[in-house]
């Protein structure tokens, strides 16, 4: 019984492989029979050439046959007569597959609302057109000073200190010798000439009605506000035209905000501005433009405007932090995601996604920038669809095809041209910005195969600052690198989809 187990399946077995060899012998002769016709039925795709195999995500990576990339991705062919050859329009062909791999989405450019409103941050300062000087009128002696110190806030006609003049005592006495004697020119004379010693008209008056000398007078504010410098103490001396004190009203103040060079051309005296303070959440603040700066900061590059603000009650403090909108109204434009934009550096483009799956760069001239839109200025039509997420892809298939970017001004026709085999190649990864400044962006980006470097953090020259123009710390960021002999340098970025 044991041994007829054990030989049954091995019939079995050898039953069904004889199966197999005779229903391939016959499917070999059925081939065979009809050689012709099987010829007819060679898909268009077995007839092309193929000229290597590649990894879309790793376009510069060439192989003589298929199998997989350095990065563990399977390799697709790429064939000759890809690229925009022949009577084809120009472009690159890129399959529905392919473009759900590459995460691509596609959007037409239209017409919209742009609102030409920028944002700022700044800071209240006093407003130095409302400061009064206390100085004394002439020498003397400081008799007593009142409870105050710089930083005071106190109002009009507050009290400050009390100085004995000599010389008023004398002079006031003379005059009210004359007074006496009835001649009226002589005491007109001697009135004048104690106004013109520095006494104030309300001591002479004093004088006139009580008939007594008074050398001592009062120094107080002329202005409501902060006292800002304060230098009369009890016992000194004081010479004629000595400061006493310096006030700075706060009926007013002023908000000094940094804007960015790049709108200083649509600055105007009189534009509204809007500002919003930490201090007073959901409220705010406005106010006009009452002056632009002359003076550019050079390590900033940004302009200061000044705007003067109401400061009833004096809730404004100098030195409180403020986030302001400059609103400049709003127009209609041609208008596309901010992220469909491709700055190399030296020239912008756009990725042109075309019928059957053809796609080609674009050279294009861009505008304003808000709210995730981007003004085309020229380049582009309206209802033309450009790719919006992993145009840098479809970019660098392009690139790698030789395919001529389109002018602006015209539907003139592209040819393609051998890629230079000498061209630096491009590398393409993700990261999240740690730091960046205009000559260098620091990224923590994920590994790149193709050179094999690991996840890390390291910092990319910057081969022209409108390449980070509009980023932040922790965006995260496709970007594309090459490597030259100064080290390297970030060629191309934008903020991956959904972030």
């Amino acid at each position: 019984m044991s041994s007829i187990a054990i030989t049954r399946p091995r019939l079995l077995g050898a039953a069904a492989l004889l199966a197999v060899v005779a229903g391939g012998a016959g499917f070999g002769i059925a081939r065979l029979g009809t050689a012709p016709a099987a010829d007819d039925a060679v898909s268009p795709t077995a007839q092309k050439k193929i000229l290597y195999w590649y990894d879309p995500m790793i376009p510069a990576e060439r192989h003589d046959g298929p199998g997989l990339s350095s990065m563990g991705m399977k390799l697709i062919p790429r064939y000759a007569d890809e690229g925009g050859g022949g009577s084809a329009a120009p472009g690159v062909t890129i399959d529905a597959v392919g473009l759900q791999r590459l995460g691509a989405r596609i959007v037409a450019a239209e017409r919209g609302s742009l609102s030409d409103t920028a944002a700022a941050t700044g800071s209240i300062e006093f407003n130095d057109r409302n400061v009064a000087i206390v100085q004394a009128r002439s020498a003397g002696f400081v008799q007593r000073v009142y409870a105050r110190a710089p930083g005071d806030v106190v109002p009009a006609g507050a009290p400050l200190a009390d100085i004995l003049v000599p010389e008023w005592a004398g002079a006031q006495a003379e005059y009210l010798a004359v007074r006496r004697s009835g001649d009226a020119a002589l005491a007109r004379a001697a009135r004048q000439r104690l106004l013109l010693l520095g006494m104030p008209a309300g001591l002479v008056a004093s004088a006139e009605r009580s008939g007594r000398t008074k050398g001592v007078t009062m120094i107080s504010t002329p202005v409501g506000g902060v006292i800002k410098t304060l230098g009369v103490r009890q016992g000194m001396t004081v010479s004629q035209g000595q400061t006493l004190a310096e006030v700075n009203g706060l009926d007013t103040v002023w908000l000094n905000a940094a804007v960015p060079e790049a709108i200083a051309g649509k600055l105007r005296i009189g534009t509204t501005v809007t500002a919003t303070l930490p201090a007073f959440p959901g409220e705010s603040f406005r106010g006009r433009i009452a002056a632009i700066l002359p003076q550019a900061d050079a390590a900033s590059r940004t302009l200061t405007i000044r705007v003067e603000l109401s400061n009833r009650g004096g809730r404004l403090r100098p030195g409180m932090f403020a986030s302001v909108a400059l609103d400049q109204g709003s127009r209609d434009a041609l208008l596309i995601p901010s992220e469909a934009v491709i700055r190399t550096g030296r020239r912008t483009l756009v990725m042109l996604a075309g019928p059957g799956g053809r796609f080609r760069p674009a050279e294009v001239r861009i505008g304003a920038e808000g709210g995730g839109k981007t003004e085309i200025v020229a380049g582009l039509s309206e209802g033309e669809k450009v790719v919006a997420s992993g145009q840098f892809l479809i970019d660098s298939e392009a690139s790698l095809a030789g395919l001529d970017a389109r002018p602006i001004g015209g539907e003139t026709r592209l040819t393609t041209k051998p890629a230079p085999k000498s061209a630096t190649p491009i590398y393409e990864t993700v990261g999240s910005i740690e730091a960046i400044d205009r000559s260098g962006v620091t990224l923590s980006h994920q590994p790149v195969p193709a050179i094999g470097w690991p996840a890390m953090t390291m910092t990319f020259r910057v081969a022209d600052p409108a390449l980070v123009r509009g980023y932040r710390k922790g965006d995260r960021v496709r970007f594309g690198f090459d490597q030259p002999a100064d080290g390297p340098t970030l060629r191309r970025m934008t903020r991956e989809a959904g972030r």
